[in-house]
């Protein structure tokens, strides 16, 4: 067995027995956020189970792949490998959530820009299909890929081993330290990036397009825009048609009546 440092945990704890079973705890406590998030939406915005399942499954993915990447570069070290996963773990959450961000709105641009339309993220079509997933599921993993290359050569500028040596110096216990920085710290930063998260990966709500009796789509907020222009409009003048009548007064001198004009809002 290797030896264990004075402080800290040794190595290979992050895989051990206790540290597995922290990390399952992590992984049901932490995606349970997500099934909140879901019932404090309004009801008549709520996702259907199944494109809950699509949204949230890609931030699943997501996750599971930046958790295995730091614990096998914790492990790279023979230091402690508790404070170096730490490290990772608060740049994921600070510049790495930036970096998703960035790549998501790149992305999204992309895709709108080319009319993939499947590749739109938390557009799956109507009824929902597992290819637009599957797309989906692809181009989040490699904006994943790009915030921990990007972190990593973050970690190689000199500076953090100081960093390292006095973030959780002052923990004697390395079973407490272990589940400060697998369980505690986690918990609480991946509740708050994956709601976060998932409000910009799922589709915005949007209301149902209606017909006008010309024939063109208008949607609610716009008729109700019209209507309130219309109806409060200060300016209440008449304006002057083809169907002007003529009426000659006393004099014989004519002289136009307008005729209003009505606009009918349905």
């Amino acid at each position: 067995a290797a030896p264990r440092p004075a402080h800290g945990c040794g190595s290979g704890a992050l895989l051990g027995r206790f540290g597995v079973l922290l990390q399952a705890l992590l992984a049901l406590c932490a995606f349970s956020t997500l099934m909140l998030k879901r019932f404090k939406e309004p009801k008549a915005e709520r996702r259907p189970w199944r494109i809950w399942f699509y949204d949230t499954s890609k931030q699943a993915i997501g996750a599971l792949f930046i958790h295995f990447a730091n614990v096998f570069l914790s492990d790279l070290t023979e230091e402690d490998p508790c404070s170096l996963y730490l490290i990772n773990f608060i740049l994921d959450a600070t510049l790495g959530m930036l970096l998703i961000w960035l790549g998501v709105k790149v992305v999204s641009w992309i895709v709108q820009h080319k009319k993939y339309t499947y590749l739109v993220f938390g557009e799956y079509g109507d009824p929902p299909q597992a290819a637009a997933w599957i797309g989906q599921c692809i181009l989040y993993l490699l904006i994943m890929v790009f915030e921990k290359t990007v972190i990593s050569l973050v970690l190689l500028i000199p500076g953090w081993t100081k960093l390292q040596q006095i973030l959780l110096g002052y923990i004697p216990n390395p079973q407490l330290e272990l589940v400060l920085v697998m369980f505690v710290v986690p918990f609480i930063v991946n509740a708050i990036m994956f709601w976060v998260v998932d409000s910009l990966i799922m589709r915005k709500y949007k209301q149902k397009d209606t017909l006008d009796i010309n024939g063109s789509i208008e949607t609610p907020r716009a008729r109700r825009t019209e209507e309130s222009q219309v109806l409060l409009s200060p300016d209440m003048d008449f304006d002057q048609s083809e169907s002007d009548q003529d009426v000659s007064g006393p004099r014989g001198t004519s002289q136009k009546m307008k005729q209003p004009s009505y606009q009918v809002v349905i």
